[in-house]
């Protein structure tokens, strides 16, 4: 299937990746988008939601003040993740402010690729299942790893080993939360090559 072929049911097929930390769901969304897929990244758009000017910025500072503000009053995003990932609470509260600021976004940009005729359109979020977005999707993709090689990954991406761990254990569990949600699960354990392979094998068979 090329860039400008439409699926068969002439309709967009919405698939949405989830899965833990470091286990590829960028990777295999950047597959799918040179398969012509739109991506809505919901991590990208908590970002865009946050940034300075926008509501989730002051709301985001009204809850967890000083301890997230760089000198010239704008958000500390650094600060604010070792805080949400070492505290569960903390983590909830900032979800509550930017949930749903990031569906509303999700929602447009699922809006205008219908509009457009997009192919297929890709939501990847962690938080697909727990955040009601999997209801939006045909489709459910669970992305996992081996522990190893998951533990590698995070790292390479530049976290300190102890971030890491605590990242991942923060996560414990969440396979097998998201395992009955799931259409598909992809695992990217082995070679680069492997996986996609497993992808494209996947595509081909959500767009018979």
């Amino acid at each position: 299937m090329t860039n400008s072929e439409p699926t068969p049911t002439g309709r967009t097929l919405v698939i949405g990746l989830t899965g833990p930390i470091g286990c590829g769901k960028s990777t295999i969304a950047g597959w799918l988008g040179e398969r012509g897929a739109v991506v809505i990244d919901a991590d990208v758009l908590a970002r865009e939601v946050s940034a300075p000017g926008q509501e989730g910025h002051d709301a985001v500072l009204d809850v967890f003040g000083d301890a997230v503000r760089v000198r010239d009053g704008t958000l500390d995003r650094a600060a604010l993740a070792r805080i949400v990932f070492r505290d569960p609470e903390a983590l909830r509260r900032l979800e509550v402010i930017l949930h749903p600021l990031v569906r509303a976004r999700i929602l447009a940009a699922l809006g205008a690729a219908r509009e457009a005729a997009a192919p297929a359109v890709v939501i990847e979020a962690i938080k697909l299942v727990e955040g009601g977005l999997a209801t939006l999707c045909d489709e459910v993709w669970l992305v996992t790893c081996a522990a190893p090689v998951q533990r590698e990954r995070v790292i390479d991406r530049g976290a300190e080993p102890a971030d890491a761990d605590r990242r991942i254990s923060g996560q414990t569990g969440i396979v097998e939360r998201l395992r009955p949600a799931a259409t598909r699960v992809i695992d990217t354990s082995g070679p680069l090559a492997d996986a996609r392979a497993n992808v494209a094998a996947a595509w081909a068979a959500a767009t018979r």
